[in-house]
């Protein structure tokens, strides 16, 4: 049962006694008339008082109990509310006779919410606090908080409980107000630059946009299999076919594979398609966007991440290939040899299939080689076409797309390409991706035949980009897991073994 704990069983108890006394353990009829944050700021001209304290001044504020020291006839509490936390001094003969006796101190406990009301004054150890007068109690908490010094330490409890994680942790409440201020900043940088933002579908009847294994769910009513989102992008795209030139979606995407410090099942992102523009100019508004962000939050462009700290101001620009040999430290001579990248794999010990393209070896070898090693921010540009199945080809080389993907402290944070808005070559590209899967391939794109008669109609020439929110908010929280920037990360049931 969730409340056979003694001590659950306990302060259940008391809150009986205190509905016997007639006082609500839950009302719902706050007077609080201020945030803690704000009486704090308010009040700091008591210190420079000669009695250190102004008796004409009268507050309400609320908050969790997180300190509680009771004593004879007086006694100091913390209360914390969103904004902070503050010192409060409840003294018997202040309070309706037989309350501080009788109530506070014997069914009043640490993690119950209360009000207080009370003026200003600062004690003799030099701390701005209340003067209460009045105590109300708003809500009983029947289940204890952890011991205050070693708080919410264990990652697995944290986790699946995030509310116990956000009372006891205050950085972990300061890392999701990073988070939600990248959103809206976001928001607000393409709004201003001319973007339209949109909506699109979460349920596909083709899981497209990316190669990825979905999540499929099934429609009652029409009778079919949906699949879970892993990518807006095909239908952002037949937006710009529609007319539209420049879009962009704040977006929730679902992935059916394996978790780890960087991927979690459902996962946050911006995509943004620009017509009559090249991946060229995405670098540049990568580049502004990044600036943007750290001018808005106060952030220095020199930011540490675990062991290595990366310089924000310093974004460089080098060709996949040419970054194999010049940063991975691949011998020149096979990057362009598909049997001999399969033997120099091979004499890694890493696994590699004979089917694999000559651009799917080139891939890998920059995932094994090159990938960890991109600290400050890099653009890798001209992906194989193989792996490259929605890209426009390069106009100078065939074998390669106008692409780049954006690095930071050794993971990736965005991926674009100037679009692929040629029908007959996107329907051959589709038509690759299902001889992949049929050979095994289970992440290959599927064909998106709609898609195809889309572009038939004409896309504008079209740049499009898409950023992964999690793993930027990473980034510029020091976080080296993804589940410590997501509210509810997914986690295993408990009863499940591993």
């Amino acid at each position: 049962m969730v409340f056979d704990n003694k001590f659950i069983q306990q302060r259940i108890e008391k809150a009986q006694l205190l509905k016997k006394d007639g006082i609500n353990p839950y009302s719902n009829d706050s007077k609080r008339n201020t945030t803690i944050e704000k009486y704090l700021n308010v009040n700091s001209d008591i210190f420079h008082k000669e009695n250190k304290r102004d008796e004409k001044r009268h507050y309400i504020v609320s908050g969790r109990i997180k300190l509680l020291r009771v004593m004879g006839k007086a006694s100091f509490l913390h209360i914390e509310d969103e904004s902070g936390i503050l010192q409060v001094y409840v003294a018997r003969d202040n309070l309706p006779e037989g309350f501080y006796n009788e109530i506070f101190k014997k069914l009043i406990e640490v993690g119950d919410i209360i009000e207080v009301s009370g003026y200003p004054f600062v004690t003799g150890q030099g701390e701005l606090s209340l003067h209460a007068d009045a105590l109300k109690l708003l809500t009983k908490a029947i289940s204890p908080l952890p011991e205050k010094f070693h708080g919410v330490t264990d990652k697995e409890i944290r986790y699946r409980k995030r509310y116990l994680d956000l009372i006891m942790n205050t950085d972990v409440r300061k890392t999701f107000k990073i988070r939600s201020k990248v959103i809206s900043l976001t928001r607000r940088f393409f709004e201003d630059k001319g973007f339209l933002e949109v909506e699109t579908p979460m349920m596909h009847p083709i899981a497209g946009g990316a190669n990825a294994k979905p999540f499929v769910t099934h429609h009652n009513a029409l009778g079919i299999d949906r699949y879970l989102r892993i990518a807006p992008e095909l239908y952002l795209k037949r937006l710009i076919v529609g007319g539209f030139e420049a879009v962009f979606e704040i977006n929730r995407n679902f992935r059916n594979e394996g978790m780890d410090a960087t991927h979690n099942p459902e996962f946050t992102s911006i995509e943004f398609y620009w017509a009559y523009k090249t991946y060229k100019d995405l670098i540049e508004i990568t580049k502004e966007y990044f600036r943007y962000l750290f001018d808005h939050l106060n952030l220095p462009t020199h930011l540490p991440y675990g062991d290595v700290e990366v310089d924000f101001g310093k974004f460089s620009e080098i060709p996949l290939i040419e970054s194999l040999y010049t940063i991975g430290g691949v011998p020149q001579e096979i990057v362009n040899d598909k049997d001999k990248i399969i033997e120099f794999l091979l004499n890694k010990n890493i696994d590699v299939s004979k089917a694999m393209t000559l651009g799917q070896l080139q891939g890998e070898l920059f995932d094994e080689f090159v990938e960890a090693k991109l600290i400050n921010p890099t653009f890798i540009t001209e992906y194989p076409v193989e792996i490259s199945p929605l890209a426009r080809r390069s106009d100078k080389n065939p074998d390669i797309t106008e692409r780049f993907e954006l690095f930071i402290a050794g993971r990736e944070i965005a991926n674009a390409f100037s679009e692929l808005n040629d029908p007959v070559d996107q329907l051959g590209r589709f038509e690759a991706q299902g001889a992949a899967k049929e050979s095994g391939d289970d992440e290959a794109h599927e064909m998106d035949l709609d898609f195809v008669e889309a572009l038939s109609y004409g896309m504008a020439p079209t740049a499009g980009q898409g950023i992964g929110i999690d793993r930027l908010v990473m980034l510029l929280t020091n976080e080296h897991s993804i589940r410590d920037v997501l509210l509810f990360p997914a986690m295993k049931p408990i009863h499940i073994e591993e």
